[in-house]
């Protein structure tokens, strides 16, 4: 099978993680004759640094004209005194409206070996934890309209929450169609009880689960499922909610599993194209320092096989690869705890390639 990807390498310690997530593409296209080819675009802070903008044209069209894109990290201290439309994060909301990515999926998996990693008591993680959280991406208050006027109090400023039923419905069917393949349950989080978007949202999603008789549904409160994720996560499978709450649980899930350096995620469109990057940031304080985590960049490549190109056994291989290696204990310094064996980014990279081909 032959893909074109469209490589953001980004900014911080984006770039170290792409280089170690793209070697170990290579030994999947080895092992399993596909051909990869990597066509390398900027957005964010490089971006600005490189042509003056954060998104150019270029990279809005490269992406497009690719079969999916992985993408690094974007941001860091030398932009934060940048306008906020200026700033490198817009690049990633110009990419979801751009390139259609309206369901965002970051599964929040414990692994055996970093169970001592997860800030909660043993017996309620006990047998692991293993769920999706379906962020819906390119609508609600990051993209509903803003902006500031005066009022009898002073300046205040506004951000809208809207979603039509379309915007609802396809990422609620995007939820069932998952937790169809996993253990059969979906948990829609709103804020029906004040929020007249989240009215709208509890009854589309309640109309889609008509059509999955086969899939159970509940639904949470907002405040309430943020107590559930620290108090009992075990009981979710696949959470669906919309762009700001997702944005929330999803980061709080990062915690619970141990590293937020363990975690990738993917943008999907309709069809298969997708955009996979890590969950965490740019950090410019360790980049260029052999000490990045790159297992979620890693990860994020395994979903793009997964989910873009259909190449399931690669996927799995990936994933088993990465577990292999945190059983031997190995710990870049983000998950490292005494007793284990403490390398840095390029040795774990390494050390995962070597377990592909084992």
């Amino acid at each position: 099978m032959k893909y074109t990807i469209a490589v953001i390498h980004g900014d911080g310690i984006g770039p170290e993680v792409v280089q170690e997530a793209i070697q170990v593409l290579d030994v999947i296209a080895e092992k399993y004759q596909h051909t990869f080819t990597y066509t390398p675009v900027f957005a964010g802070g490089c971006a600005i640094d490189a042509v003056g903008e954060c998104l150019p044209q270029a990279t809005i069209d490269a992406c497009k004209a690719a079969d999916a894109v992985l993408l690094g990290a974007v941001g860091g201290w030398k932009w934060d005194t940048l306008p906020g439309d200026k700033r490198p994060e817009r690049a990633l909301l110009g990419l979801r409206k751009e390139l259609g990515l309206f369901a965002n999926l970051r599964p929040a998996l414990l692994f055996d070996a970093l169970s001592d990693a997860c800030p909660l008591k043993a017996n309620i993680v006990s047998g692991g934890l293993d769920f999706v959280v379906v962020r819906e991406l390119t609508g609600g208050i990051y993209f509903g309209e803003k902006g500031m006027k005066e009022t009898p109090l002073g300046l205040a400023a506004y951000d809208v929450e809207q979603y039509a039923e379309e915007e609802v419905r396809r990422i609620a069917v995007t939820a069932f169609d998952m937790a169809r393949k996993r253990n059969k349950k979906v948990t829609s989080v709103d804020k029906a009880n004040v929020l007249e978007s989240s009215r709208l949202w509890r009854r589309i999603v309640t109309e889609v689960s008509k059509d999955y008789p086969d899939v159970a549904l509940d639904h949470l409160y907002i405040d309430n499922a943020a107590m559930q994720l620290i108090r009992n996560p075990k009981q979710f499978d696949v959470i669906v909610t919309g762009n700001i709450f997702g944005d929330i649980l999803s980061d709080e899930a990062s915690m619970i599993t141990g590293s937020i350096g363990m975690l990738p995620s993917a943008s999907l469109a309709h069809g298969n194209f997708g955009m996979y990057e890590p969950v965490h940031g740019s950090a410019p304080d360790i980049a260029g320092q052999n000490k990045a985590n790159p297992m979620a960049a890693i990860l994020s490549a395994g979903m793009m096989l997964r989910y873009s190109f259909g190449l399931i056994q690669e996927a799995d291989d990936i994933e088993r690869a990465v577990t292999a290696v945190l059983a031997q204990g190995y710990r870049t310094p983000d998950i490292y705890t005494a007793g284990m064996k403490q390398i840095g980014t390029q040795e774990i990279g390494q050390l995962i390639r070597s377990a592909l081909t084992e």
